[in-house]
């Protein structure tokens, strides 16, 4: 193999490696990211250390939808990521009272709670671009309770799938 051969093979694996390193950027920047849970907000569904992936372009295909789990920024620090279950959408109506969630005066069916919410909230109209979040282990979760709607325009992205530790690996779908 001569000297111009290598350097031909270099200049092709060194445009081959700045072109994966592009694609790779703009699937994390704006389609897909990795994350990981740090709290114990969301337990049962999701456990410390859990890491997600989240997709980030799904919500500008379509609104969110009660029973997603999302990553967002707070409304009360846009420098924090939080991820939370949508419980209501603009146009609903949220409140919590003696323990039990209800969506448009309908009791919230809501298999993944370990235990039952606890206090009273409500009744509110979520605003018609805004949110309405809780974890789903409401005794230890900050959320909407606490720092009110959440903007759409706040959200992240939606958690598809945990992928690591692996013996946990498998798809949200709710």
């Amino acid at each position: 193999m001569s000297w111009k051969d290598v350097r031909k093979t270099a200049i092709e694996f060194g445009k081959t490696l700045v072109i994966a390193f592009l694609l790779a950027h703009f699937i994390m920047v704006s389609v897909a990211q990795a994350f990981q849970v740090e709290q114990f907000s969301m337990e049962p569904s999701l456990l410390p250390r859990d890491r997600v992936l989240v997709n980030k372009f799904i919500h500008h295909l379509r609104p969110p939808h009660p029973g997603e789990i999302v990553v967002l920024h707070p409304p009360t620090d846009a420098s924090r990521n939080y991820i939370k279950r949508v419980i209501a959408v603009g146009g609903q109506t949220v409140q919590i009272r003696d323990g039990r969630v209800y969506v448009n005066d309908q009791p919230l069916r809501e298999p993944y709670l370990r235990v039952q919410t606890q206090g009273d909230y409500g009744p509110a109209v979520v605003p018609s671009s805004d949110i309405f979040v809780l974890g789903d282990n409401r005794g230890n979760s900050e959320d909407s309770r606490a720092f009110g709607f959440v903007p759409v325009h706040n959200i992240v992205g939606e958690a598809m799938v945990i992928y690591w530790p692996p013996p946990r690996f498998h798809i949200l779908m709710f």
